[in-house]
Parts: structure tokens; sequence; C-alpha cells
């Protein structure tokens, strides 16, 4: 019996070779699989493969959108020593399976007539060019997308975006950024590109350091936290704040067996459940896919990240294992729920 976080194995029909070190993926989606991968632009897959011998797991955006009827594609660039977008340049072909579970992550467009700013960094462009081909062909609304990349070369969708940007009938504006040509993307630049939309909804992707410097002049900017969408698919750092957890136990239902635990500090409630001895489902362990999703039935936790799980499942109980952090005396988590 399939479930609804299961991988599921989807044949690559396409291969198109967007830049020197990046090409996208265009998968053949079963009709019978047509609701399992039903997404909204700015979503990502999980992607599994085995690599020499290892079982490798990566989040890759969409650049397609499923709102001009376009097939399910993924965009992906070489990074240098990264296992599965290595593999999937240099041995994914056409015929080829990938195993992929169902689209999930939080960064999409919300009902709101405001504008859009997008900030992409290298390949953080995927899930924005798919969010604007979508709220091009489904809103009225302003678009300015500001793409930086270290030269021309690696400016992924150059043709696409131009093509998007002189249909638009001047609703959207791209400005490249090129670090060869002006240095890096800074504060002041960030905020000379915003202009008069500080109430503008802003997407976010991009290398760490440049999110980080968009995030920062945003802020300083005045824009509110709730219209800055951000996609990070790192692993956050431990936050100082799990040193101090007060919880001494731990309390697991899996397979309709409870199993108590005695909570070291720092560990996630999935880390303490695999150091009990326990299995729990999880893969990504990053906060992407909600493989490891169980329901907290007592007690409290915090989650490090979360890009899978609704406003709604969490104000519901649901956690995502890999990155929640106990905070109460005593948790019971429950995998059956």
């Amino acid at each position: 019996m399939q479930h609804e976080h299961d991988y599921h194995p989807l044949a690559v029909i396409e291969v198109i070779d967007e830049t020197a070190d990046t090409r996208s993926f265009v998968l053949d989606v079963p009709s019978a699989l047509d609701q399992t991968f039903a997404y909204t632009a700015g979503q990502f897959c999980t992607f599994r493969a085995t690599i020499d011998g290892e079982t490798v797991v990566r989040c890759y955006s969409m650049s397609s959108s499923p709102d001009v009827g376009e097939p399910l594609t993924t965009t992906v660039k070489r990074v240098a020593g990264g296992w599965m977008s290595n593999w999937m340049n240099d041995h994914v072909g056409v015929g080829d399976q990938l195993e992929v579970m169902r689209p999930s992550g939080l960064f999409v467009l919300r009902e709101t007539a405001v504008p859009i700013v997008a900030f992409a960094g290298g390949s953080g462009i995927t899930p924005v060019i798919s969010i604007v081909k979508s709220a091009l062909a489904t809103t009225e609304r302003q678009i300015v997308v500001v793409y930086a990349n270290r030269d021309a070369d690696a400016v992924i969708f150059a043709d696409e975006l131009a093509r998007l940007e002189a249909r638009s009938t001047g609703r959207l504006s791209v400005h490249h950024h090129l670090d060869t040509e002006r240095g890096f993307l800074d504060a002041a630049a960030c905020v000379a590109l915003v202009g008069d939309r500080a109430h503008a909804d802003f997407y976010v992707c991009g290398p760490g350091a440049y999110m980080d410097i968009v995030e920062e002049a945003l802020s300083g900017f005045g824009v509110a936290a709730e219209q800055v969408f951000v996609e990070r698919f790192v692993v956050p750092d431990v936050a100082a704040a799990d040193a101090a957890s007060p919880t001494e136990t731990l309390t697991i239902i899996l397979e309709r067996r409870t199993q108590t635990i005695a909570y070291q500090l720092g560990d996630t409630i999935l880390e303490g459940a695999r150091r009990g001895g326990l299995h729990p489902p999880f893969s990504c362990e990053m906060g992407n896919c909600a493989t490891c999703m169980a329901h907290l039935d007592e007690g409290s936790a915090t989650m490090r990240a979360n890009n899978a799980l609704t406003a709604d499942e969490v104000d519901s109980g649901w956690v995502l294992t890999c990155q929640a952090i106990p905070t109460s005396r005593a948790v019971v988590v429950d995998y059956d729920a």
C-alpha cells in the first residue's frame, strides 16, 4: 500500500542543457499519480538515489509552473562535491527513472494584490521562475525579479526570463546583477531595487550569504517579516536555546508500541527515538519532505526549520521530528496518528 510520503518512480522524458553546469529534467507523471504530484508554483520535490552504494536524498524545486500547462520539470545546478547534483548532471538521461516524493513547500504565492519582488541568486531562480510564470498567468500583480550571478555565462533561464518580460505588458521587470561587473549585491543596492515597494511580498532564494544580505536589508528597510518568504535548503545550526531544554523523558508511539526514552539535551525527537533503538520513518532530515512527521500528543516542541507542514497542521499538533526539539519536561509523540 502506497502512502502520502512514499517515493514514486518517474521517467525522465527530456533533458535540457540550461548552462554549462545546469540541466533541467522533464518528468513524466502517470495519470494515476496526477493528484499525488499536483503542486503549487514555488514548491519542491524530494529526490532519492543510490550513488556509489549510498542512499542520497536531496530537494529540488520545480522550474515549471502548474498554471501554464508545462510538464513537471526540475532544474539542477552542479555543486562542488554535490553527490546528487553531479550524478544527475552526469548520468541521468531520457528514459531513466528517478525516485521522487510528492511536492511540498511553503515558498508559494499568497492571495493578495500587492507587488511581488523576488531576489534570486544562482540556482535560486528555479522556484522563482515558477512563481513568476504563475503570477503572470493567474494574477494582475506587478513583479520585479533581481537575479544575481557570478557572470553572464552562469545565468539560468536568461532567454526565458527575457521572453517573459517582453510579453508581460510591463508587469515584469528583470534586473540582472553580475558579480564580475558590480561586485556582490549589498544592502544599499537591495534597498534601491525595492524602491517604493516596501509593501510588496518578497521571495528570497539563493546562496546562504546572499539571502542573509537580502533579509537584513529588507528588515532594515522596515519590511515586515510576514511579507518575506525565504527558501533555504540547508541544515540549520543548533540553536543556543536547545541546550536549555528542560525535557527529561521522550515517549514514542510507533507501530502500535510505546517506548519511553531518557532524553539527551540537544537531540531532536527523531535523534532521541533512534538513540532509543527505534526505527521511525525519515528521509531528508532537513525539514523539507515530511517523511518524519508525527503528532505531538503531550508536551511541547519547537522546530528549527519547517518547509513542509502548513500552519493548520502545526496548530493541530503535527511536527517534523527531524527538526523538533522538545521544550517540556515530558513529551509524547505518536508516529501512528
